[in-house]
């Protein structure tokens, strides 16, 4: 059991303020920011054996990032991914408990023996906590974005009143340092979900103008759903949104690793580049990769397909178009309204060749100019005037056995499950309806 003085130094601790306000202003990521503070805090004399903090995010797969510090093993980090569920023991944590009852604090003793408010304690218990501190705070008024989190102590005295308030008065420091940098990692998160990783990187690089963009190598991939019209008229908005959002998982992901990325979404279809050199090692290894992607997509969405037909769905249909060239990368649209992406000639070529697989009943076209820096084994098709382009192509696709002995990423659809307590205790939002008369926990619900 930790024994400290009563008295904490208010000099250390105004420096830990100066810290947090230094890390705000340059910029610090919120692992430095929050690993920072509480090493801070308990070298500081706060007698700190556990800080757990979560942090509201707006990103498509996760609600929160969580962090757990502990004077004896350090930190760890958690993403908290969205569910529709709110797990029992969700309901009966102590943050459930403050934001249902539109509090900002809650301070809880825990016996070495005896009955237990929350089920938390008695892991608590067993790391010997005597004392907990819970707590929300928003980072704007009516704002979804904020705080939650807990202060623990192995202390045998507990928290004394003057290191209550040294808490309180930190934790606003803290709320501004990690409400920069959140705010920070939400521009990061829009761009590289909106534009891709690398176009999000040039755009936080400062290339936001009209016009700013450079011409690349690229191997390409156009990729489409075959009768997404008249399956969205006949299974209606909702079936055809969750049929396109399956077709994009299990055929899409492969392209956006080993060198791809996903450039746009094209209604209900993708672009996809792997840039490369001039030369023919890099354009080989680009097209080697794409061509790899293309063999993992086709397993994916045949495994899509089997469960979708378990489930009584029906099939979904594709094709892919390959082709290699040089795209104009860059920022094109109105002075206020822009896009960044892939154009020229060589995305027209590709997005025609995809077209060509409706009339030779195949699931990929490749130029070949593709197949040319590849290993695989290459069927002709025939000869092809595509529209709106002044010379023939040669059109190729891959023979049925060329994908053995390559690796198949099959796809499967994985269950949320098995959430740890940091995860549960941040799904509050999605049982919101329970609560909308309270306006403290609106303020949560993204």
């Amino acid at each position: 059991m930790m024994t400290v003085h009563s008295s904490v130094s208010d000099i250390f601790l105004d420096k830990v303020a100066e810290w947090l306000t230094q890390a705000a202003l340059t910029g610090e990521n919120l692992e430095t920011i929050v690993r920072g503070f509480c090493e801070r805090i308990a070298a500081a004399g706060l007698p700190i054996a556990r800080v757990h903090l979560t942090f509201s995010m707006l990103h498509p797969l996760y609600d929160a990032l969580g962090f757990t510090w502990r004077r004896a093993g350090g930190l760890t980090i958690e993403g908290y991914r969205h569910a529709d569920d709110k797990p029992e023991r969700f309901v009966r944590s102590p943050y459930y408990y403050l934001l249902a009852n539109n509090l900002l604090h809650l301070r809880r003793r825990i016996d070495a023996d005896g009955p237990l408010e929350f089920p938390v304690f008695e892991d608590l218990r067993q790391e010997k906590i005597t004392d907990y501190i819970a707590f929300v705070q928003t980072f704007d008024a009516g704002s979804a974005q904020g705080m939650m989190g807990s202060w623990s102590t192995d202390s045998m005295s507990g928290f004394s009143e003057e290191m209550i308030g040294a808490l309180m008065r930190l934790q606003n420091h803290l709320a501004m340092a990690a409400k920069m940098a959140v705010l920070g990692k939400l521009a990061n998160n829009m761009l590289t979900t909106y534009l891709g990783g690398d176009a999000g990187k040039r755009v936080l690089n400062g290339q936001i103008r009209r016009g700013d963009g450079e011409t690349i190598r690229a191997a390409l991939v156009m990729g489409d759903m075959r009768q997404s019209t008249v399956y969205a008229e006949k299974e209606g908005r909702q079936a055809y949104i969750d049929t396109l959002n399956e077709f994009f998982d299990a055929i899409a992901a492969p392209f956006n690793r080993n060198g791809g990325e996903i450039l746009s979404f094209l209604g209900d279809g993708f672009l996809a580049v792997y840039p490369c050199g001039r030369h023919k090692d890099p354009s080989k290894v680009a097209c080697e990769a794409a061509l790899s992607a293309v063999f993992q997509a086709q397993s994916r969405v045949t495994a899509l397909n089997k469960d979708r037909q378990a489930r009584g769905l029906g099939e979904v249909r594709y094709g892919i178009g390959l082709h290699v060239g040089n795209v104009m990368f860059g920022n094109v649209g109105l002075k206020d309204r822009l896009t960044f992406s892939a154009f020229g000639a060589a995305v027209n070529e590709v997005q025609r060749l995809q077209g060509l697989t409706k009339k030779y009943v195949t699931e990929v076209v490749a130029s070949q100019a593709f197949s040319g820096y590849t290993d695989c084994e290459w069927v002709t098709l025939g000869e092809e005037k595509l529209r709106g382009v002044r010379q023939r192509f040669t059109v190729v696709h891959p023979k049925a056995n060329a994908a053995t002995g390559r690796m198949a990423d099959v796809f499967h659809d994985t269950a949320i499950d098995g959430l740890s307590e940091a995860e549960q205790v941040i799904l509050l939002h999605r049982d919101a309806k329970k609560f909308e008369k309270r306006p403290q926990v609106e303020k949560f619900i993204q």
